[in-house]
């Protein structure tokens, strides 16, 4: 007996590059990415892109800013992760097109006429038959109905068996390549769109940005990009009438950049509706485009959702904002007595104040026409009302700490009763505070502003605080005259306290003086007399005014004020600014809002989103179906072996196929 012995070949070990070459092109590392990338794309429609940090704070808060911005979620389609995930999702599917694309040609022209009997006989769909004629013969009429419903064919004769094969829907395979192109060419798109040139100069230190605001003459080279470095872009520039620009703002990080452009931008004209409750209807702007390559001017009206394309740029009319509106200031002293002086000045401009607590600068930021808020005054029919014009401003000391200001011009109506409003905040992410002047029947503050003055008036606060003791004690049997002097003393400090600190500087003195169980028993008696002896002060403003007080102030408009002027007074302090910045009058310049964009993988875009409808159109309604047709001799007889298959089981091939078969049955 022999014994034959085989030797066992070792297994072939795969190389890196096949193994790599495999991960990349395979189905779970597309569908991950593609999953990234839908997630940073809601993302990046939930959370508003490429605005102002200072935006973002006021929104989220320091600590889910902070947390943002490190994710890049700011700017996420041209965040380096999402570049990545975009740059790799096409190599991956380049790769598997790369793989498999060969595969899905040669299945559109392989027409597989070398089935055998018994490949086609384990087939789900067949149908088998023996007749009695020519092999010749049934394989023609076979043929026909096959060509009649739609097959194209392929005979191939094999001795002693004949096979006819046919295919139809075979752009059902180009439809593969078209969906998986499709995905390349909209990521490269993407890309080229992302300002990847950007973020590389960024990176490798070639451009840096710039934090603090200037003249667009004073920008250093290193923070311009010339028209010639940069792809794609996406910048803005608010521009007043009249005015021309050859350039715009891109964000960049917590910074800016300035993207010069190869034409100018003229605002001949900016115009702006609204509804009848103040707020915008709609706006557009007359552009006029200068260009030494166009033999004249190019003018043209943009508006929303209509922009100008020139020379592969976009003009997007995008909002509209102060131009440098011309304001006139009415500075009233706070802390001090004074008479009001006038300030000129215009929006973005920077202005020093002299004030008794040292130098301070004004920053003219923002001037607003109208102003809508919700009304919240109960039993009113309207849902918003227009607060009229306003106007915000910084007041920032020498050590470069600032105070943000919006004040409104027109007394507003609060509670029945009418008030100057002025908001304070001391970084962007708190809300303003508002501080309420009562408006006298004038409707100025100058009542309000008087009362203030007699109380910083140390004089007048002592001559009001010994004749209310003189009459109190007047009123008062047997009273010692020590105590007329302890009486003066007292309400004189609480006065003091009360113009100097307002109402936490009062309370600071007697929690200092008082135990706990002292501020209960005799707290609310210190706070009466207070209120006693700022009322005999207001007092005196009306009769300087020509009010007939002798009898007291019993007219319940005036009583009103008092409370209302009272109130403000207890909280002045806290509004933190040497003066009181009223809005006297105001000329009003508008400017537009633009969106320039620069984006040639726009094109790339569209035509990946053409193939991917095409291709996931192809797909669904045109289904690549075989038939085959094998015929041979089974003794003195023909046999016919009818076969079919098709890319996806469906129920219309069911009884496709049953029909065939039926024709074929009845033709044969």
């Amino acid at each position: 007996m022999n014994v034959a012995t085989a030797s066992t070949a070792p297994l072939r070990r795969r190389s890196l590059g096949a193994i790599l070459l495999e991960f990349l092109g395979s189905m779970n590392l597309a569908i991950a990415l593609l999953v990234a990338v839908a997630i940073a794309s809601v993302i990046g429609t939930v959370i508003l892109q490429n605005q102002p940090y200072i935006d973002y704070v006021s929104r989220f808060g320091g600590f889910w800013f902070e947390v943002f911005r490190l994710l890049g979620l700011y700017d996420v389609y041209s965040a380096g992760w999402f570049l990545g995930i975009l740059g790799f999702l096409v190599i991956s599917t380049t790769v598997c097109v790369y793989r498999n694309g060969p595969s899905k040609l040669r299945e559109m022209r392989h027409y597989r006429v070398n089935a055998r009997y018994h490949s086609l006989n384990a087939f789900h769909h067949r149908r088998e038959w023996q007749r009695d004629a020519a092999r010749d013969t049934l394989a023609e009429r076979a043929a026909q109905v096959l060509a009649a419903d739609g097959f194209r064919l392929r005979r191939k004769e094999h001795g002693d068996h004949l096979v006819i094969a046919g295919m139809r829907g075979t752009a059902n395979r180009a439809g593969y390549l078209f969906t998986h192109v499709a995905v390349v060419v909209i990521c490269i798109g993407g890309l080229i769109d992302g300002n990847v040139g950007l973020k590389i100069k960024e990176q490798t230190g070639r451009v840096e940005a710039l934090t603090d605001d200037m003249l667009i003459s004073e920008i250093p080279p290193e923070s311009r990009l010339a028209p010639s470095e940069t792809i794609s872009f996406r910048g803005t520039r608010t521009v007043p009438e009249g005015a021309t620009v050859n350039s715009v703002t891109l964000n960049l990080r917590d910074g800016y950049v300035l993207q010069e452009l190869p034409f100018a931008i003229e605002v001949t004209d900016f115009r702006i509706q609204y509804y009848p409750t103040g707020q915008p209807k709609s706006f557009e702007s007359d552009l006029v485009i200068h260009d030494e390559r166009l033999e004249a001017p190019l003018e043209q009206t943009i508006a929303v959702n209509h922009p100008l394309i020139y020379d592969g740029y976009a003009i997007y009319q995008s909002s509209f904002g102060d131009g440098g509106s011309k304001l006139v200031l009415r500075a009233w002293p706070l802390g001090a007595v004074g008479e009001p002086s006038e300030i000129a000045g215009a929006v973005f401009e920077h202005l020093t104040l002299n004030t008794p607590r040292g130098p301070l600068v004004l920053e003219l930021d923002d001037f607003r026409l109208f102003n809508i808020n919700p009304e919240e005054e109960e039993g009113s029919t309207k849902k918003f009302r227009n607060w009229g014009p306003s106007y915000s401003y910084k007041l920032r000391r020498p050590t470069g700490e600032a105070r943000e200001y919006t004040t409104y011009m027109l007394p507003v109506e609060r509670e029945g009763r009418r008030f100057f409003m002025s908001g304070v905040r001391s970084t962007p992410s708190e809300p303003f505070r508002y501080l309420r002047i009562p408006a006298d029947p004038k409707g100025s503050v100058q009542r309000f502003m008087a009362f203030h003055h007699f109380l910083q008036d140390a004089g007048a606060r002592r001559a009001v605080v010994e004749n209310s003791a003189r009459r109190t004690f007047a009123a008062v049997e047997d009273a010692e005259p020590a105590l007329h002097g302890q009486l003066v003393r007292h309400l004189g400090q609480l006065l003091d306290d009360f113009a100097r600190g307002g109402m936490d500087a009062v309370i600071s003195r007697m929690q200092a003086q008082m135990s706990e169980q002292q501020l209960e028993q005799v707290g609310a008696a210190y706070l009466q007399a207070l209120r006693g002896i700022a009322a005999a002060a207001y007092r005196e403003v009306l009769r300087a005014e020509g009010v007939d007080v002798e009898a007291g102030v019993n007219d319940a408009a005036d009583q009103q004020f008092f409370d209302d002027a009272f109130e403000a007074l207890g909280v002045l302090p806290n509004y933190g600014a040497p003066v009181f910045l009223q809005l006297a009058d105001f000329t009003h310049i508008e400017a537009t809002g633009l969106q320039i964009t620069r984006s040639p993988g726009k094109n790339l875009v569209y035509l990946g989103c053409v193939l991917l409808i095409g291709g996931i159109f192809v797909m669904f309604y045109i289904h690549h179906d075989r038939v085959w047709v094998y015929l041979d001799r089974q003794g003195d007889r023909a046999r016919i072996l009818f076969a079919a298959s098709t890319n996806r089981r469906r129920l219309d091939f069911d009884r496709r196929f049953e029909h065939l078969a039926a024709r074929l049955e009845d033709i044969l």
